[in-house]
């Protein structure tokens, strides 16, 4: 039986220590400030973003990778004896899986197998850490997607935005365009549904808004066990370290599966802005 590598993209933005210790292999979006393009992740960190956006005359835009990027990562793994499950970024945020898609037209034959995660950040990511624990024990490449889609259908992120201008001028505000125009102190709760950035509520104050997105949360998981809890956070590790404590505290300690905290790519935090907070769950998994 053939061994599998999951290969996504950097906006998953998983923790070093598990992505180095599961065979994951990410391959990086592009971000492009003024006459530089840096690849997301790698050549720019988060920190190094944050400290540089708020001085900053010109925004970021953001672009996908190369096929060329992905042809160079599938043809190092199939070399090696691999068989791929590449999951990315929405369609519908990003051309990512396009380039993914051309790329895998190069291998004709080639067991490569693409997932559209439908989402992106911690959402995308414990699907793929799902998959790739699986891969270890031995998962086909066959198994190992149904993994990531089941894991996919679980899961859930709603987050909170400081402003939508960031959203809008990206051009990735999606259904949350309901919500521009609004009173300036009115904060948004959004959440990731279908691929797309949608509204769900919006609430008067930042500690109001927290206190609701809990509910939302634990409202969605229900009786569902158990759980995995993700929290990311765009240059806000203090607000994101108390909402994990928060969200865990709803639960018993055996119904808690596993948590992460992670900041978001500069990719993403280019839409999102500085102080975004976003909160996901995976449950029955």
């Amino acid at each position: 039986m053939s061994k599998v590598a999951i290969v996504t993209d950097s906006t998953a933005y998983l923790p070093a220590e598990l992505t180095r210790s599961l065979n994951i292999f990410s391959v990086p979006l592009q971000l492009i400030w003024g006459e530089e393009t840096y690849r997301d992740g790698v050549d720019i960190t988060p920190e190094q973003f944050y400290t540089r956006l708020p001085d900053a005359k010109v925004l970021p835009t953001t672009s996908q990778p190369s096929p060329a990027a992905f042809r160079a990562i599938y043809e190092q793994l199939l070399e090696e004896g691999y068989d791929v499950l590449s999951v990315h970024i929405s369609s519908k945020l990003s051309g990512t899986m396009d380039s993914a898609i051309q790329a895998r037209q190069t291998f004709p034959g080639a067991r490569i197998e693409l997932v559209d995660s439908l989402s992106t950040s911690i959402v995308m990511g414990f699907a793929i850490l799902e998959a790739a624990r699986a891969a270890q024990q031995g998962a086909s490449l066959g198994e190992c997607r149904v993994i990531v889609e089941k894991s996919l259908q679980n899961s859930k992120i709603f987050f909170l935005v400081s402003t939508l201008e960031y959203l809008r001028r990206g051009g990735r505000i999606g259904g949350a365009q309901a919500f521009v125009g609004t009173v300036l102190n009115l904060k948004p709760i959004l959440e990731l549904r279908d691929g797309r950035i949608e509204a769900v509520e919006r609430v008067r104050t930042l500690a109001k808004a927290q206190d609701r997105l809990l509910e939302i949360f634990h409202q969605q998981i229900g009786d569902r066990r158990p759980v995995r809890i993700g929290v990311v956070h765009a240059n806000a590790p203090a607000e994101a370290d108390q909402m994990v404590k928060r969200a865990s505290a709803l639960f018993s300690v055996n119904d808690v599966r596993e948590t992460v905290v992670t900041p978001v790519s500069p990719v993403i935090g280019t839409h999102t802005g500085p102080g975004c907070i976003g909160l996901a769950f995976m449950v029955g998994l």
